[in-house]
């Protein structure tokens, strides 16, 4: 394993912000640790990147304390945006790269391939402060990385970055994993989570509902969303066993079952022996699964 997170706890007076948490990282993958806000998501990464002290618990890197690693082999991108707006793009990207001990020659390669990658090369000697905030978005995202760390920290990546720029973030991060680079970020945006991510942790007030494999996580649940197409009305089919919800959508009915047993019995009943139109379950989608269990009461 990379990193591994073992009975971390950060309290601030009478406040718990994260309570014995416990998680690990494989070398080379993407994990995602999702949550509301003040969750304790960014507490989590400022206490791995070493700004913030643990009240209790560990977090070792490749088997040793981050504590007494040098930090170089770390990448940060922080939720709140911070480049220097009077500064170059070109600039910066070297300041940034020389502040993790690289020298201007050793930068030149990448810098160049990844201003050409994000479609910057035309704004290479242009201030920070007159790019578009996906432009600015994309230079910070590079200068997180460009010093090529081991490991790299994303919180929000995604956040207010139009389709086309999500697409070329997402690209970078799939590129970076075949790398080898050990990836860690939030997203509010649980398709990005569900597209990018074998593992995760799930978080709420601090405490940790969930770690473990994406899959795994949707198998406990079953495949308990059925997506039909049927002319009974929405009341009716509330009333059949196994059914605890039923909603109407353009392309039909989605039903959210009990337990994944009951699909047969309700397709017995609405087919009759006659032709469906349509008839599917499946599992539930992260987003769904985030609703149900951050929604849940925990003692």
């Amino acid at each position: 394993m990379s990193l591994e997170i073992r009975q971390v706890t950060k309290k601030y007076k009478d406040f718990i912000a994260v309570d014995q948490l416990n998680f690990t990282i494989q070398e080379g993958e993407i994990f995602g640790l999702i949550g509301q806000n003040g969750a304790g998501k960014t507490t989590t990464f400022r206490m791995i990147l070493n700004l913030q002290e643990t009240t209790e618990g560990e977090i070792f890197w490749k088997g040793k304390s981050v504590h007494k690693l040098n930090r170089d082999f770390l990448g940060y991108l922080p939720e709140e945006r911070g480049i220097f707006p009077q500064m170059k793009v070109e600039e910066q990207l070297y300041f940034f790269g020389m502040l993790r001990g690289k020298t201007k020659k050793e930068l030149k390669p990448a810098i160049d391939y990844w201003i050409e990658r994000f479609e910057l090369d035309d704004k290479r000697v242009e201030k920070a402060e007159t790019l578009s905030k996906g432009n600015q978005q994309k230079v910070q995202l590079i200068a997180s990385f460009i010093h090529r760390p081991d490991f790299i920290i994303l919180d929000e990546p995604f956040s207010g970055l139009d389709p086309v720029n999500r697409q070329h973030l997402m690209d970078a991060i799939l590129y970076l994993k075949k790398q080898g680079t050990t990836i860690l970020f939030s997203s509010h945006q649980m398709d990005n989570v569900e597209e990018l991510c074998d593992h995760l942790c799930i978080l709420k007030r601090g405490v940790s509902l969930y770690s473990g494999g994406l899959q795994d996580l949707k198998e406990s649940y079953g495949k308990i969303k059925l997506s039909l197409r049927t002319e009974r009305p929405l009341e009716e089919l509330l009333l059949m066993t196994g059914v605890k919800s039923a909603v109407n959508t353009k392309d039909g009915q989605i039903l959210l079952l009990e337990d994944e047993r009951y699909g047969e019995e309700i397709f017995q009943a609405i087919s009759n022996g006659q032709y469906i139109d349509k008839f599917s379950m499946d599992y539930l989608s992260l987003d769904e699964i985030f609703k149900l269990k951050v929604g849940e009461k925990h003692v």
